[in-house]
């Protein structure tokens, strides 16, 4: 029984070594452009901007900083997905206000949907102290009322 279990475990780890070798010839997430930056919206304070570009920017900009896992797949499937729905939500880098999103992101930080919590854990600068949070809810609201 044991030596089949060992077999067994064996052969999953075998499994998911090839599986991770073979994602590699993947091309799907590595494409790591970061367009110009267009237009940020009229910010109510440096420090509101500071914040955004702090926790939010990543994904919701232009200004995208592409770590080394963003060039291994899967991860780097799950992070291009993460920065194209991001940048589609609310780009804060071609700003328009017809962004239908723009005026939610007070909510989605206060309700602390964002950041999200696997951003963070990546990316400790983005955590947000509940004083930061306010003045980013705060912020936010002031910019897009």
């Amino acid at each position: 029984m044991q030596a089949n279990r060992a077999t067994l475990v064996k052969r999953g780890l075998l499994g998911i070594v090839i599986f991770l070798v073979v994602a590699q010839a993947v091309p799907y997430g590595r494409d790591h452009t970061n367009p110009p930056s267009v237009k940020e919206p009229e910010w109510d304070s440096d420090a509101t901007r500071e914040l955004v570009h702090r926790a939010c920017f990543d994904c919701h900009s232009n200004q995208t900083h592409w770590p080394w896992y963003s060039n291994v797949a899967p991860v780097s499937w799950l992070v291009l997905r993460d920065v194209q729905q991001g940048r589609h939500a609310v780009n804060f880098t071609e700003f328009q206000f017809k962004q239908r999103r723009a005026k939610d992101a007070s909510d989605e930080v206060s309700g602390g949907d964002m950041p999200p919590w696997f951003y963070v854990i990546m990316h400790p600068r983005a955590q947000l102290t509940k004083q930061e949070r306010k003045a980013l809810v705060s912020g936010l609201e002031n910019t897009f009322e």
